[in-house]
């Protein structure tokens, strides 16, 4: 396992990749395909009637406005400090995509009030330590959302999920997204950590550096199904974030820039299969 620093500073998106439409970004259509199928898979995970929902992906997504908007009192956890971006991408690394940041001047396609007649909720903002939340109390929310790749962030997410299925309620949910070893082994190999690789698939805790020295934990399927079960949580499933790659992705909206939403629908009914696609694992969690 390569050598990490206790606490790794929070991790900074270099400049230039910011993935907007017009900054040169080379991903810049599949950026806009990613947060579409991100939205619409929040959308549809949201709960059904209005409910009190506890966000800790960190400020930098717009999970906490879409729920709001959706109709639920949201409790947004931010850390102290700069919200934290969702990653860097390698400099080295150009088909190794991460998620720029999510985009907060405009809506997304799929970020609707999916609830018809349904008044907006509130979002209100605490700043707290998101890994131990011990300003809730247990069982207090009816959900919980940790996208972002907030968990991969929190290195000791053993500590952070217990505290999730602390004040989660009976029956309530957790959706969340971290990054996969297939992301991890792709920036071992970027950096020609060859002797490495081979230490992948045996290794419990997988931290990998950054190239700017931050650290992300990845996971495997199986990884985090252990880690969720191993907190008295329920997995209902996980799941590559998107099955379709980026270049495919540039391909066609390049092609027929109208095809972004029959791309989107694609993915979500993509049936659940192989999650070692992708390079971020979404997942969903219940409570028992």
């Amino acid at each position: 396992m390569l050598p990490v620093p206790a606490r790794p500073p929070e991790p900074t998106a270099p400049a230039g990749l910011s993935g907007g439409p017009g900054d040169g970004d080379p991903l810049a259509l599949y950026w806009d395909f990613y947060w579409a199928v991100a939205e619409a898979q929040l959308a549809e995970w949201l709960p059904a009637r209005p409910a009190r929902v506890l966000d800790v992906s960190g400020g930098a997504g717009r999970s906490a406005a879409q729920a709001a908007t959706a109709g639920h009192t949201v409790i947004e956890v931010l850390e102290p400090g700069p919200p934290a971006p969702p990653g860097p991408p390698a400099p080295h690394a150009p088909h190794v995509p991460q998620p720029p940041h999510a985009p907060q001047d405009r809506p997304g396609p799929h970020a609707r009030n999916g609830h018809r007649g349904r008044p907006p909720g509130q979002v209100h903002r605490v700043i707290a330590d998101s890994g131990t939340l011990g300003f809730l109390a247990d069982g207090c929310v009816d959900a919980v959302i940790a996208e972002n790749r907030a968990l991969s962030r929190q290195l000791v997410t053993e500590a952070a999920v217990g505290e999730i299925a602390r004040v989660l309620r009976p029956g309530g949910r957790l959706l969340l997204s971290v990054d996969s070893l297939t992301l991890g082994m792709a920036l071992l190999a970027e950096r020609n950590y060859w002797a490495h690789l081979s230490d992948v698939p045996a290794a419990e805790v997988l931290l990998i550096p950054w190239p700017d020295g931050t650290i992300t934990r990845c996971f495997g399927g199986d990884q985090l199904r252990e880690l969720l079960v191993d907190a008295g949580l329920d997995v209902e499933w996980v799941r590559p974030r998107t099955v379709l790659s980026p270049s495919t992705v540039e391909h066609l909206l390049k092609r027929s820039p109208g095809t972004l939403e029959p791309l989107v629908r694609t993915e979500l009914t993509a049936p659940v299969g192989d999650d070692s696609l992708g390079v971020q694992l979404l997942a969903s969690a219940r409570r028992s």
